[in-house]
């Protein structure tokens, strides 16, 4: 082979790559974060199969509604990210209005209500679209002003996160509520709030939280507390889960009993072992090896959501890609933490593991929004 073929060959492979580079541009879709999702979502529903008994039907259930998560994905990344800045206001309006509706002729499940479930529709859980809509809003409404922040920003922004909030803890759903108020201050602490009010604020939720545990703290609040303070105050009622919980990820050592061999799981030991608990699961049939694989997939996905914040060409991009990345790390985190007892119990799934279906769905718009920023990324938005 002469020089010149070389040349001509490898130039005919870098126009290949540039080639398929270019098409998933054209599809806005970024290879990087769907294959980590992907696998993620295939890990899943293996471990599924096993939290859930066997039962192929709730495996079934779970990878449609990972198909239809998918599609929606693919549909909020087709449109630029300055359709979602132009309309985040709107869609706020709309998300609060929804809110109100559920609390007239919402539907109750688990204790909470604060579903929809209208003729024709789906039952779907409003709360969760606010995950994205309160830092979008934030990110439109800070993205617009001088930084870091100014002290009347700040308080506008606070009622922004805080009214969407209210109406989810008193739908009693504390742990949607939790997320929502997260996701909106990742992006004021992005936006690059002063230290000094960060500390400020934390000394002030520390000294405040007396107050709000004698005085508005529901019974179940502070039983959770308290049991999460001692599980075995109460070890075949509140504190039942979390020691179960522990016993079964104690249990599996480093390598684990193997696939569908757990037996706190299947003899049902660990209520909401499909659900919230699923990291239990897990932990008893693979291990300390298999927590510490899908460890490396969240963190995979996390550093490439961290990678699309930091090379988006806008500040309204930079702060709602950041915050989307955060807000998946907060959620991965309070899961894992809560199932090892270092958290109260909250009732928050682990991401793309947990069998689930509005929270499935919200994730994948979260991804979606990832995307729209990393391939519609030639648009500068000023």
């Amino acid at each position: 082979m002469n020089n010149q073929d070389f040349i001509r060959q490898s130039g005919g492979l870098g126009s290949s790559t540039d080639n398929l580079k270019s098409i998933w541009r054209v599809i806005h879709i970024d290879p990087p974060l769907l294959v980590g999702i992907s696998i993620i979502c295939c890990f899943g529903l293996f471990v599924l199969f096993s939290a859930s008994g066997g039962d192929t039907a709730v495996v079934q259930r779970q990878a449609l509604t990972m198909v239809v998560g998918l599609v929606v994905m693919f549909t909020v990344a087709q449109f630029n990210i300055y359709f979602f800045r132009r309309w985040a206001a709107t869609m706020y309006a709309a998300g609060l209005a929804v809110l109100c509706l559920v609390l007239f002729i919402g539907v109750e499940a688990n204790g909470a209500k604060s579903w929809l479930d209208l003729p024709g529709l789906p039952s779907f859980q409003p709360s969760e679209l606010m995950k994205f809509i309160v830092p979008m809003l934030m990110a439109w409404y800070l993205a617009g002003r001088p930084l870091p922040p100014r002290f009347k920003h700040l308080f506008w922004s606070a009622i922004m996160i805080l009214l969407p909030a209210a109406l989810i803890i008193i739908q009693n759903d504390t742990g949607t509520a939790i997320m929502v108020v997260m996701s909106g201050l990742f992006v004021v602490l992005l936006a690059g709030i002063r230290w000094r009010i960060v500390i400020a604020g934390f000394i002030a939720l520390l000294l405040a939280s007396p107050a709000w545990y004698i005085f508005l703290a529901q019974d179940h609040q502070k039983n959770r507390i308290l049991t999460f303070l001692d599980p075995y105050r109460d070890p075949t009622g509140a504190g039942y889960n979390i020691i179960q919980s522990q016993i079964a990820i104690g249990s599996g050592g480093i390598y684990g009993k193997g696939w569908t061999e757990g037996a706190q799981s299947h003899l049902d030991f660990i209520p909401e072992s499909n659900t919230d608990f699923i990291l239990a699961v897990l932990g008893e049939e693979f291990g300390l090896l298999g927590i510490l694989f899908l460890i490396a997939l969240y963190l995979f996905v996390l550093v490439r959501g961290g990678y699309i914040a930091m090379s988006a060409n806008d500040m309204f991009s930079r702060l709602l890609a950041g915050s989307i990345t955060l807000t998946f790390f907060f959620y991965v985190f309070v899961n894992m933490a809560m199932v090892s007892g270092l958290l109260p119990v909250i009732g928050l799934p682990l991401p793309l593991m947990s069998r689930g279906g509005t929270s499935v769905v919200t994730l994948f718009i979260g991804f979606g929004l990832l995307m729209s920023i990393q391939t519609h990324g030639q648009t500068k938005i000023t």
